[in-house]
């Protein structure tokens, strides 16, 4: 932490990297070369998990170069889950791992968010994977009229990280409008608890891309809940979140005769 913030009291301590909590994901939609050794520049301290989102990576100029910029810099790199979906419809499974070995990715994210699948196949593709690689899965459809009830996602939860995922990923697109949210963005409070209750703190990583989520998990889970689908320049923003630095959370952590 920089030396003027290391003058304040009561800031929460937030775990040194690699870390099991509290952790971070970025969403790179298709940063330039150039823009993502500026982000790196200014995120790597905060940042865990750099998503190449969606099917990006297979599109996007000097991806090879990008991903070891990351990597360099000390933040883990996996492919969206959409693009693992994209070559299981093509019964591509080989070509995919081959895809990943290429990459020099370490990390795989498996979801069945658009191309549905039977759940026992997905978790086949789990314990395969994770033979080789690090497994983060993705709970959630990507299609408003599928809704699953709290039981169901928990139920899938946990028969993944079974299967090998170290996190599963609680699905809400990178519009905040679908899955774990209603479609105004506003929390499905239910679901979030029976969640919360039955799969552990460390065990989920919430996708918040909108300001309002990041703080609402924040207010109610502390300043280590694991947060995912944030914007490469919303970073520093996160962080200032987290540690009570930003209106929304800046009564959070101090003590009741400062409030």
């Amino acid at each position: 932490m920089k030396k003027a913030a290391q003058l304040l009291t009561f800031l929460p301590e937030r775990p040194a990297k690699p870390r099991n909590e509290g952790l971070t994901m970025v969403m790179d939609k298709g940063l330039s070369l150039r823009e993502a050794e500026d982000f790196a520049a200014v995120g790597s301290e905060y940042t865990d998990f750099v998503k190449l989102g969606f099917g990006t990576s297979v599109i996007t100029p000097d991806v090879e170069k990008k991903i070891k910029v990351y990597h360099k810099a000390g933040m883990t790199v996996y492919l969206g889950g959409t693009l693992f979906e994209a070559f299981i419809i093509r019964g591509l499974f080989e070509e995919y791992v081959d895809l990943l070995r290429d990459y020099g990715i370490r990390m795989a994210e498996i979801s069945d968010g658009s191309f549905e699948f039977d759940h026992s196949e997905k978790l086949e593709y789990i314990r395969k994977l994770s033979k080789d690689f690090t497994i983060i899965s993705e709970v959630g459809s990507k299609k408003k009229n599928i809704v699953y009830t709290p039981d169901q996602w928990v139920e899938m939860m946990k028969s993944e990280l079974e299967a090998g995922s170290v996190k599963v990923i609680a699905e809400a697109r990178e519009s905040g409008t679908i899955g774990i949210y209603n479609d105004d963005g506003s929390v499905n409070m239910d679901l979030i608890k029976a969640i919360s209750a039955e799969i552990g703190f460390n065990n989920v990583l919430w996708e918040a891309p909108q300001k309002s989520q990041q703080a609402w998990f924040i207010l109610n889970f502390g300043a280590n809940v694991n947060l995912g689908n944030i914007e490469p320049r919303e970073i520093i923003a996160l962080e200032s979140l987290r540690l009570g630095l930003r209106g929304d959370t800046f009564f959070s952590f101090l003590p009741a005769d400062m409030k």
